[in-house]
């Protein structure tokens, strides 16, 4: 943990107010036994988590799941948020949300409007989400720029989707979103498990790479463009997971667990605190799980050695534990890495007929 400097003040905080979602994504981020969380923190509890947030110095708020809409009091929560003075910002599948919905949570105050798009073609879009969705995240998204709402387009790219990247910029220009997120899957969560479905060629990703570039240079048409681009091809060193583990952000789980990262608990051994039993301040600043590998003093070799120690920290500790078993390893994905090889062997999926998707599967009833 840092030893040096004053500690870092928390700038974000992710609520995953809910893991319900009616949409099943094969690229999900949300635990694999979804069936465990099924607990959720009541409308006071997450009044007095953003609240605390507030007071903590975190600015943004980003209300996510699951399906935050499916919560029936997200109206007062979005409004708790915004009289707590923190940037809203909600991720929605937007698939149980219409126009008089959006208009609510815009005199809520909610700040902005964030649409998943799984792809330009409908029934590709439908196929990847399990369910009929494409038509009500077009209604959502234009509602929400005729109510006045910065709007983003995310698109969540792998190989099943990837050679349409041209027709996902020309729809984001033609509903005239504000931002449009192209990016790549980060194999954690469900993805991890589909990644022999989902890891594309590198063909495909050379061509959308330069489709990019050519819009760039060409003009976006007002779209703020934004292309993460992959850790297993484009990488030679991994990227800061969250900017630093506990150096940032803080995400809190439907369950009213704090964790360094959203998919933390995939890392076995782990201890997470609770807000029903803690101040978000005192998780902060004391709680083992945040303070393991915040700073560089923990790194292993060659990290701890590397001039770029203080910029990637290692990398991502989900990824790390997923592909070697070993949660303070190296990031795989760094050419430096012991285990580099096993993102080479990796890519190999990408030459092998995809196997059958592996579906999220969470109804949205309790």
């Amino acid at each position: 943990m840092v030893t040096d400097q004053p500690l870092p003040r928390p700038l974000a905080l992710l609520a995953e107010v809910t893991y319900r979602c009616p949409l099943q994504c094969p690229y999900c981020s949300n635990p694999l036994e979804l069936a465990k969380y099924r607990d959720e923190l009541d409308t006071e509890t997450w009044v007095r988590v953003f609240r605390q947030a507030a007071e903590l110095g975190v600015v943004q708020l980003h209300l996510s799941g699951g399906e935050p809409l499916v919560r029936r009091d997200i109206l007062e929560l979005v409004r708790a948020a915004s009289e707590a003075g923190l940037y809203t910002n909600m991720s929605t599948g937007a698939t149980v949300v219409d126009e008089t919905r959006i208009k609510e949570l815009r005199t809520a105050g909610l700040d902005h409007f964030q649409v998943s798009l799984l792809d330009t073609l409908p029934e590709s879009n439908d196929r990847l989400a399990g369910t009929p969705s494409f038509e009500k995240k077009q209604a959502a998204v234009l509602a929400a720029k005729r109510l006045g709402f910065p709007v983003t387009l995310n698109v969540v790219l792998h190989r099943q989707n990837l050679d349409r990247i041209a027709e996902v910029i020309a729809l984001a220009q033609q509903w005239r979103v504000d931002r449009l997120e192209l990016a790549h899957t980060q194999y954690t969560g469900w993805a991890f498990r589909n990644r022999a479905a989902l890891m594309p060629t590198r063909a495909q990703l050379d061509v959308a790479h330069r489709e990019v570039e050519r819009v760039r240079a060409e003009g976006t048409r007002g779209v703020d463009i934004l292309h993460v681009l992959p850790d297993y091809y484009f990488e030679e060193f991994p990227k800061a997971c969250l900017q630093g583990w506990g150096m940032v952000s803080m995400s809190v789980a439907p369950d009213g667990f704090v964790l360094p990262c959203q998919t933390a608990r995939e890392i076995p051994g782990l201890e997470f605190p609770n807000v029903q039993e803690h101040s978000l301040e005192e998780i902060w600043d004391e709680a083992p799980v945040f303070r393991r590998f915040r700073g560089t003093d923990w790194l292993p070799e060659p990290c701890q050695s590397c001039e770029r120690r203080d910029i990637d920290f290692g990398g991502c500790r989900c990824q790390a534990f997923l592909m070697t078993g070993d949660v303070s390893a190296t990031d795989p994905v760094c050419r430096f890495s012991p285990n580099h090889y096993l993102v080479e062997e990796a890519l190999q999926e990408a030459n092998q007929a995809p196997p059958p998707l592996q579906y999220r599967v969470m109804s949205v009833s309790r």
